[in-house]
């Protein structure tokens, strides 16, 4: 199970990766925005498969990769207050995010676009975050949960 969680966890992180989502923000990147956007990743995940897979192995994944941001945050050098503080404001920014996107397949462009300035810090062009979490909600329906519990290669939106 920890390296089925393990693979989702990286799977996400390819996804995170993606220059596209950096080139896209005015300012340099950040710790931050790659949390910002690893959390963004895995609301659409879970609003996507709370509808197939049950809730107690969503719980699971989710505690597996914010135990995972957790550890990244350690390896930088935070000490237990500024993790502990930190931890607090990404679980919550997480499910603020995962209220917001609840109707995000209904929502207008407009609505959309009010989602996302939330949550991404100074965007050149909003519109290419809109198509780009439109094509990643696609490709999770498009895709079992199986598929992300195995290493893949490369992962194209």
């Amino acid at each position: 199970m920890t390296r089925e969680y393990t693979n989702i966890y990286n799977n996400l992180i390819k996804l995170t990766r993606n220059k596209l989502l950096y080139i896209n923000l005015k300012d340099e990147e950040t710790f931050s925005d790659r949390i910002v956007f690893l959390l963004i990743h895995l609301s659409f995940f879970i609003k996507i498969y709370k509808e197939t897979v049950s809730k107690d192995k969503l719980q699971e994944i989710h505690d597996f990769i914010f135990n995972q941001i957790e550890m990244s945050i350690r390896e930088i050098g935070y000490g237990d207050v500024s993790i502990n503080k930190n931890m607090k404001k990404y679980v919550n920014f997480f499910y603020s995010i995962i209220s917001e996107i609840n109707d995000w397949d209904n929502a207008e462009l407009d609505k959309k676009s009010t989602i996302l300035y939330k949550f991404i810090n100074n965007p050149k062009n909003i519109t290419i975050f809109i198509n780009y979490f439109d094509k990643l909600s696609t490709f999770y329906k498009n895709n079992t949960l199986n598929y992300f519990s195995k290493d893949i290669e490369e992962i194209k939106l």
